[in-house]
């Protein structure tokens, strides 16, 4: 499998991923994590498992995600998202990095930015 296949079914299994997630499947991170997954994000739990039942009271997870950018390559999957929260005005700017190997998610970092006013930011977020 060539680089660029790779990046493309990395691309292919995030995008999945997250749009059984927002769809209110949960379970499909069960498949995709390693069980051995690492969290650096402060506060958000290892583990597949512990991860799990971390995001089913997690913010995200009753939040719509309107994907902007998705850049791939044959380890790393990073997507650049508004999430909006159920009662959020403005909602955050997401940058979610995913570390692939052999079809599993094994790490993630992210980045979150609540979206100001628009008068802060004159040339969007987005």
């Amino acid at each position: 499998m060539t680089n660029d296949d790779l990046a493309a079914k990395n691309k292919d299994l995030v995008l999945h991923g997250l749009a059984e997630f927002t769809g209110g499947n949960i379970e499909v991170l069960r498949d995709l994590l390693h069980e051995n997954f690492l969290e650096h994000s402060p506060g958000n739990p290892s583990g597949r498992d512990a991860f799990l039942a971390f995001l089913a009271t997690a913010p995200v997870t009753g939040a719509r995600l309107d994907i902007k950018r998705v850049v791939t390559d044959d380890e790393y999957a990073v997507v650049h998202y508004h999430m909006i929260e159920p009662g959020a005005e403005r909602g955050s700017a997401v940058v979610d990095i995913w570390r692939l190997e052999d079809g599993k998610i094994v790490e993630h970092w992210d980045v979150v930015q609540p979206v100001p006013d628009d008068a802060q930011i004159p040339h969007g977020m987005f």
